[in-house]
């Protein structure tokens, strides 16, 4: 799409502020005005409309991509997008462990075991790990705390927490940078640790490489995210 508005900038409002495009308000995909609930995200989203050049590239445009996935999908399938986020606490990276080669399966304590030690912390709950990659099912207890602390979350975390848990696969991993536990890059690495081993030893090829990056993007973007959130 070309690029139809010269100025852009924020207004508050109920609920926080819309960005505005020549004085009009940016609406969702769905038709929704876009209302962020603090100034510093407002602020970036608009700085995101305000860069785009001759054409609006909405790849090139992630915080407005998830404010939108806020109001178009989550605030209107919540209990489905709970479920969802909370169902990675199931099958956790962290909890399934290599035997070999030996050096990976010592990154892989170093790394996930003070993971799972702040999981049971911060929620009171006891992870199972195992060796290999047969399903080790969670206890009840843990699985509902879990989900309790997903629940807890505004609408406006559960979108790049969705983003972060699925690029990862670990519930715990989303929610220990959600939490200031770990900083973004900890979390890249920790996610990614299985792959990030292997292209040492082995390499990457081209397409592996770009799939490999834009992954690592969508993951950032989601941790500026939320720390914009925070910011108020």
């Amino acid at each position: 799409m070309k690029r139809f508005y010269k100025q852009v900038s924020i207004a508050p409002t109920e609920g926080g502020y819309q960005i505005h495009l020549d004085g009009r308000p940016v609406r969702t995909p769905s038709k929704a005005v876009l209302v962020v609930p603090g100034k510093a995200l407002a602020e970036a989203v608009a700085q995101e409309w305000d860069a785009q050049v001759e054409t609006i590239e909405p790849a090139a445009m992630p915080l407005t991509r998830h404010a939108n996935t806020v109001l178009d999908r989550v605030a209107l399938h919540r209990d489905a997008v709970v479920e969802e986020i909370a169902r990675y606490g199931e099958t956790d990276l962290i909890c399934y462990r290599a035997e070999w080669p030996t050096e990976l399966a010592e990154r892989q304590c170093r790394t996930w075991d003070p993971l799972v030690d702040w999981a049971r912390r911060r929620y009171d709950v006891s992870l199972t790990t195992v060796s290999g990659i047969m399903h080790q099912p969670q206890g009840d207890e843990t699985l509902e705390r879990l989900t309790r602390s997903v629940e807890s979350l505004s609408d406006w975390q559960l979108a790049p927490l969705h983003t972060l848990t699925t690029i990862t696969g670990s519930l715990v991993i989303g929610l220990a940078l959600l939490e200031g536990e770990v900083s973004p890059e900890q979390a890249w690495e920790a996610g990614q640790l299985d792959e990030l081993f292997q292209a040492e030893k082995w390499g990457e090829d081209e397409l592996a490489v770009k799939a490999h990056e834009a992954r690592r993007v969508d993951l950032l973007s989601a941790a500026r995210f939320l720390e914009l959130l925070r910011a108020g």
